[in-house]
C-alpha cells in the first residue's frame, strides 16, 4: 500500500519550522518567502508503525521529512529476505531518489513506529531547486552518503563474519559517548546485518556470555566497547 492510503493535514507555521529546521543540511538559507511558500504547500502525513510509505517502482511523487518516529528504508532479495539499508530518525530526509534518474523510488520505505512526516510534492521541490540551484547540490550529497552507507553495508555482508557485523553494529547504534541502545529487536537487527534472527540471537547471547554486553526486552548495554571493537575489526 502507497503512501497515498493514510491520513494528511495541513502543516501549521511551526510543524514547518520543525521540519526544514530539522533537514538544515539541505534547505538551511532558505528566504523568508521560499519557506512561506513551503508552508502553502506541504503537509503533515501521521503513519501508522508497519506501514509502507512507498515501495520500489511507485511514482516519486513526494519528498520526506521524518518529524516524529523511525523509518527504515530496505530492500528485498528473490526470495522475500529483507535488507535494511539505513534507519532514520526525526529530521531525517528521505525520497530523495525520485527527484533524479527516471522519477521511481528504489526502496521500500517503511515506519517503524507510529510516526509523522512532512511531505513536500515533486513538483515544489523542482521549483525549489530551480530558485535555490544549491539545494540540488546538498540533495546530491546526501544522495552520496547514503549510496555510501550501502556500499558499507554491502561489504560488511560480503566481508565480514556475522559476529563481525552485529558487533560494528552494535557500536554504530550507540553511538559516540553512548553505551545503551533502546528500540531494536534481534529480527531487526538481523534484517540490517542481513543474516537470520536465530543466528542474531545465538550471536547477542555469546556476545552476553563472554561480557561484552547485557540484554533485555528491546534493550542493550554496551558493558565492553573495546572487546566489541576487537570483534568488529576482525
Amino acid at each position: 500500500m502507497s503512501e497515498r492510503a493514510f491520513p494528511s493535514q495541513p502543516a501549521t507555521a511551526s510543524d514547518i519550522a520543525c521540519c526544514v529546521m530539522s533537514a538544515v543540511d539541505v534547505f538551511f538559507d532558505l528566504r523568508e518567502e521560499e519557506i512561506e511558500r513551503i508552508n502553502r504547500v506541504m503537509s503533515l502525513r501521521e503513519v501508522s508503525k508497519g506501514r509502507i510509505i512507498y515501495m520500489p517502482n511507485d511514482a516519486g511523487e513526494n519528498l520526506y521529512i521524518l518529524k516524529q518516529g523511525r523509518v527504515q528504508l530496505y530492500r528485498l532479495s528473490t526470495d522475500g529476505r529483507k535488507l535494511v539499508l539505513t534507519i532514520l530518525g526525526p529530521g531525517g530526509l528521505f525520497g530523495e531518489m525520485s527527484m533524479v534518474g527516471d522519477g521511481e523510488y528504489q526502496t521500500f520505505a517503511e515506519a517503524m513506529d507510529d510516526s509523522v512526516v512532512c511531505v513536500l510534492g515533486r513538483a515544489e521541490m523542482e521549483w525549489l531547486i530551480m530558485e535555490c540551484p544549491q539545494i540540488a547540490l546538498r540533495l546530491v550529497n546526501v544522495i552520496g552518503q547514503r549510496l555510501a552507507e550501502t556500499e558499507s553495508r554491502l561489504k560488511d555482508i560480503a566481508f565480514k563474519s556475522v559476529p563481525a557485523r552485529i558487533a560494528t553494529l552494535l557500536l554504530r547504534l550507540a553511538g559516540e559517548g553512548r553505551m545503551e541502545i533502546h528500540g531494536y529487536t534481534h529480527q531487526e537487527i538481523s534484517e540490517i546485518v542481513g543474516t537470520y534472527r536465530e543466528t542474531t540471537t545465538q550471536t547477542l547471547n555469546d556476545f552476553r556470555a563472554q561480557g561484552l554486553i547485557a540484554i533485555s526486552r528491546k534493550h542493550i548495554e554496551i558493558l565492553d566497547e573495546e572487546g566489541l571493537s576487537r570483534i568488529a575489526e576482525n
